[in-house]
């Protein structure tokens, strides 16, 4: 190859390098400003995080005679609501289960995924079950005392994933995490209403605490 070809490549390739290099500049402008452009039609639209309501409990087993060892059968009724104007809800995963002082009395049940559009409401009533599932010596102690005085205090909770929708733009996915107290009165306390063989229904109407 002669020198002036040689010089004519260099310049062909410089050119080549050039428009590359325009083109990843724009690319990155671009990119950027479609960037600033989400950011502050979230920061306007101010995203609220989803609220839910523990509306009843019906217990149908609440069994821990035998020691260290507790069998609960309920039916909840969970009702969600998205607050946004503007913005849907997908939720991706959600689990709930119940607790007894922070330990976990139950299986987990899985609701299944679903579409929140603006300022809808779903109502969701999971049965949540657990066979002779072990306590801690300390946690069945002060289930036996509880039992005895005709309260018990036990947390639903609600675990997942959900992703928020701004017209046709959906982001990546946030950890939903609700608590809901529910205090079941046994005995001669007991504000259930009987609603079948051996099971009691508990209306509640009971605000959770929901992180996102």
């Amino acid at each position: 190859m002669s020198v002036k070809d040689s010089g004519y490549c260099d310049k062909h390739r410089g050119k080549w390098r050039r428009r590359i290099k325009r083109g990843c500049i724009g690319l990155l402008i671009f990119n950027f400003f479609l960037l600033i452009t989400i950011l502050l039609a979230w920061a306007i639209i101010q995203p609220h995080k989803p609220r839910f309501v523990l509306q009843d409990v019906t217990v149908y087993a609440f069994n821990a005679s035998v020691p260290n060892l507790l069998t609960s059968n309920l039916q909840v009724t969970i009702y969600s609501r998205n607050p946004n104007d503007k913005l849907g809800i997908y939720y991706d995963r959600l689990d709930t289960y119940a607790t007894y002082r922070n330990q976990q009395i139950t299986l987990r049940t899985s609701i299944p995924p679903s579409y929140q559009g603006h300022k809808e409401v779903d109502v969701w009533s999971p049965f949540l079950s657990g066979t002779e599932v072990p306590v801690a010596p300390y946690n069945s102690l002060a289930l036996n005392q509880d039992q005895a005085s005709g309260a018990v205090s036990l947390m639903i909770k609600l675990d997942g994933r959900v992703r928020w929708k701004l017209s046709t733009f959906i982001t990546g996915r946030y950890h939903l995490y609700v608590k809901c107290p529910a205090f079941i009165t046994f005995g001669p306390r007991t504000t259930g209403i009987t609603v079948g063989q051996n099971a009691i229904k508990y209306q509640l109407i009971q605000k959770c605490d929901v992180t996102v």
